[in-house]
């Protein structure tokens, strides 16, 4: 009897919103038949039955947001009887023994485990229902108790009483310590938010709705809260002479057969110029600058659900066309809420372009922990003057942030500086990439 585990689809997974039952308990379901679909942070995706049988239980309603690997439903034989009424079992491996823990069934009693791995979750307060075993028949051994204590939060000592005396659930609080670790100030923080919204007075019937985040933009609110309290932002801006890069585009894309997206252009230029500023290729640590080995550029796109950023991998050895025709790809399944877990994973570099909403200069926001953004703003004709005569030519704006922990501003400058050669000077692409 299969139990239906909500899964986990990335590293930075942690939840998922089961958004939609395709089957009612008693319907009979065949192997690969899609069974439900769920929503994460970045995506929406059809959950396949494993296993041919009759959707016996259904554990987890629609619209109820989960941890990754709960139990969300069983599939039983044809002649099997459904399952007893049970709350949403967590099978992630993982503590749960503090507040905020995820209620288990009372067959959770019975989980099998070694003597020494029931005296270790004992003197730790750990659920052992809330852990996959790794012995035979999914037996818990002492290693997978200590693995789950491994994956707990790192909260110090004074944070965790005070936590414990206000029954704070230590799940929702941001920790601002090193890798992560939860300090008495976080908990202090947290405490004094709930007090405030507690305190807000109650709306009239009349009053405004609040209106819940969707995943995506409760996941954009946390990275661009993080940003702000992390980075140490710097913006450059300019002005490009679009004239060069308007008719390589046409050109191109009469070579193409179909219109090529400035995007692809942009995202080739900056792999370019990447390539011979490794300093804004990087990733910030404690410890120093990490440069990374390969050029993945993020795009973010703009979708019903929020803002997604799908990563063009190795965009430095790829063709324009390449790069043209794989960017399509990224966006229509972005737009269609269908954007693979490897669409979004590994960006070094982020590009953002306004330039269709009539807009200039801006100040984009670094995506930790990359170390600086490209803005893309429109292309409106100026009067300029050009070769000693006043004219009107394209004019392409265009911003970068950068974080100053991590480049200082005269080698983020050389890099804008070569970017905006670029721009104005596309056939550059087709040279060695020297300086």
């Amino acid at each position: 009897m299969p139990n239906l585990l909500m899964p986990k689809l990335g590293l930075t997974m942690t939840e998922a919103t089961l958004t939609e039952w395709l089957k009612r308990e008693g319907d009979y379901v065949r192997e690969g038949e899609p069974l439900f679909i769920f929503e994460t942070d970045k995506s929406t995706l059809e959950f396949e039955a494993p296993a041919s049988g009759i959707l016996t239980r259904i554990l987890v309603k629609a619209g109820e947001t989960v941890p990754v690997y709960t139990v969300v439903g069983v599939i039983g034989e044809p002649s099997q009887d459904p399952a007893p009424n049970s709350a949403p079992i967590l099978a992630q491996s993982g503590v749960s023994g503090g507040p905020g823990a995820v209620a288990v069934p009372e067959a959770a009693s019975r989980v099998r485990a070694t003597p020494r791995a029931k005296r270790l979750a004992r003197q730790h307060g750990i659920d052992l229902s809330a852990i996959r075993g790794s012995g035979e028949f999914g037996r818990i051994h002492e290693a997978d108790v200590r693995a789950a204590l491994q994956k707990a939060p790192v909260v110090t000592p004074l944070a965790r009483r005070i936590a414990q005396a206000h029954a704070l659930d230590l799940t929702t609080v941001q920790g601002s310590g090193r890798d992560g670790k939860i300090l008495r100030a976080d908990v202090e923080a947290q405490l004094a938010a709930q007090a405030a919204e507690s305190a807000q007075p109650a709306e009239s019937a009349d009053s405004a709705q609040i209106a819940p985040f969707t995943p995506i933009r409760a996941l954009t609110a946390r990275r661009m809260a993080q940003s702000h309290a992390e980075v140490a932002p710097v913006t450059l801006t300019t002005e490009a002479d679009a004239v060069n890069l308007v008719a390589a585009r046409e050109q191109l894309s009469a070579l193409l057969g179909e219109k090529l997206s400035y995007n692809a252009l942009f995202i080739a230029i900056a792999a370019r110029a990447l390539r011979e500023y490794p300093d804004l290729n990087a990733t910030f640590t404690p410890s120093g600058l990490r440069h990374n080995a390969a050029i993945n550029i993020g795009l973010a796109v703009d979708t019903d659900r929020g803002l997604i950023v799908p990563v063009v991998p190795s965009a430095d050895e790829r063709a324009l066309d390449d790069i043209h025709q794989r960017l399509k790809a990224l966006i229509e399944r972005a737009q269609a809420g269908k954007s693979l877990p490897a669409d979004l994973e590994g960006g070094t570099f982020t590009i953002t372009n306004l330039g269709a909403f009539e807009v200039d200069l801006f100040t984009p926001i670094v995506v930790l922990p990359q170390v600086a953004i490209l803005g893309i703003g429109r292309i409106v004709e100026k009067v300029v003057p050009h070769d000693g005569a006043v004219v009107i030519r394209p004019r392409l704006a265009l911003s970068l942030t950068f974080d100053h922990r991590a480049v200082d501003g005269a080698p983020a400058a050389r890099f804008f500086k070569r970017l905006k050669t670029l721009i104005e000077n596309p056939l550059a692409l087709l040279l060695s990439g020297r300086k």
